[in-house]
This record gives structure tokens, C-alpha cells and sequence, in this order.
């Protein structure tokens, strides 16, 4: 059964995410951008809501959407300065949400293995850890919501020393994330390197339909059910 599916954002992210969206079973009935956002107009009804947006747009966004009772997936990423006030809008209304800095399927299964290795190497002082992300010229925010996930994961994996993220952004990289512990004979290091943008608008869609009928505030640990939680 077909769903419907507003899009809020309607740059490279959002036309991709049209583009495949049938493959998920959605119908796309609207696209919010900047030219019509503001508009005191009631956005289309729609099942979910998928935001590749800019940050400055999501606290408006959520209200809006939260006026409507549309779940919401957040796909936009440098707000979580603001997401205790996003996240009180969402309660109030009962929305269902699915946020996180990075939707492929493999990137989630990077994080999860990042914690084990966060907590493996918290008893290895002679490792010092590092993080390195590459990303399009485009990309604005430095260092990538990914990167300071896969940060965060190893800290909740027990690592406690220094982990300095170093950012690159040229030419037209779609995203690639090394997590690394160096010691003076040898290294290791993880990576995930996304070929095209394809993956993260595949896991938005898989989000958007596994949180329909759903309340609460959720990650793709959640949808994808992998342990490590958030």
C-alpha cells in the first residue's frame, strides 16, 4: 500500500529521494523549499515527512509538522544545538522521529562496531585514536555529524583519551569516514566510503517506513535494530 511523502528540502538530497521513493512504496505529494516554506499555507498532508533541509530550518520545520501530527525523518544535519527544543516540540505532539547524522545501512553498522572497538582499546594506552572525514566542497558543516557520531560511539564504547577529527572537503566525495588507533608498530583503522548518495536516501526511506504509527524519538539503531542502541 502506497504512503505519502512529503519532502522538506528539495536540493540534491530531496530530488534523490523523489527519485526513488516508489521503490519504497511512497507516493511523493509534496516538496517544501526555501520558495515556499514560509508560506502561511498548510503544507500537503502527507503519512511522513522526510527533511534534508538546512539546519536552520529544522526547529520551524518540526513545528510545522508537529501541527499536523506528520512523523518526521530528520536527514539534515549541524542542528543539535537546538535539538532539546525540537525534541520537547516532538513529545508534545506524540510525533514519531527518526533522526541521525547519516542514514546508509552500512554507516550504522560502522557505529556499532566503533563502540566494540571504543571499548576494546580503552585498555590499550599505547593506541591513540583518530578520525578523518572527506566530503564534497559543498558540504557546510565541519567535522560531519557522522564523524562526531562515530566519536560519541566510542566514547559510549568506554575510550576516554584524545580523539582529534581532522575534516576535508573537495571536489565531489560523497562521504567517506576512517576511524583509526595508531600505536608505534602498528594500526588500525575502519573506514566506510560511501560510493553515491543513493545509500542515504534508501535508509531515509527505510526510516520513514518503519517509523509510520510510531511515537517517540528514535535512531537508526532503532530502526535497524542493532544493539548499541543510541
Amino acid at each position: 500500500m502506497s504512503a505519502r511523502l512529503l519532502l522538506v528540502g528539495h536540493g540534491r538530497m530531496g530530488h534523490l529521494v523523489e527519485s526513488l521513493a516508489h521503490e519504497s512504496g511512497f507516493t511523493v505529494v509534496g516538496a517544501i523549499d526555501s520558495g515556499n516554506a514560509a508560506s502561511d499555507a498548510e503544507w500537503p498532508d502527507a503519512d511522513v515527512a522526510i527533511d534534508f533541509s538546512t539546519a536552520a530550518a529544522v526547529p520551524g520545520t518540526i513545528s510545522r509538522l508537529a501541527a499536523q501530527g506528520t512523523p518526521v525523518v530528520i536527514g539534515t544535519t549541524g542542528w543539535q544545538r537546538d535539538e532539546p527544543s525540537v525534541r520537547q516540540t516532538a513529545t508534545r505532539a506524540g510525533l514519531g522521529v527518526v533522526a541521525a547524522p547519516n542514514f546508509a545501512i552500512g554507516v550504522n553498522i560502522f557505529l556499532a562496531v566503533a563502540e566494540r572497538l571504543g571499548a576494546l582499546m580503552a585498555s590499550q594506552p599505547s593506541f591513540g585514536a583518530w578520525i578523518h572525514e572527506l566530503h564534497h566542497a559543498a558540504k557546510k558543516d565541519a567535522p560531519s555529524g557522522t564523524a562526531l557520531a562515530v566519536e560519541s560511539r566510542v566514547r559510549t564504547g568506554g575510550y576516554t583519551a584524545d580523539i582529534p577529527i581532522a575534516s576535508t572537503r573537495a571536489g565531489a566525495i560523497p562521504g567517506t569516514h576512517t576511524l583509526g588507533f595508531d600505536a608505534a608498530s602498528e594500526t588500525i583503522t575502519l573506514t566506510h566510503e560511501a560510493r553515491d548518495r543513493a545509500a542515504f536516501a534508501r535508509g531515509a526511506l527505510l526510516a520513514a517506513r518503519w517509523v509510520l504509527g510510531k511515537q517517540g524519538w528514535f535512531t537508526m539503531a532503532d530502526v535497524l535494530e542493532l544493539q548499541g542502541g543510541r
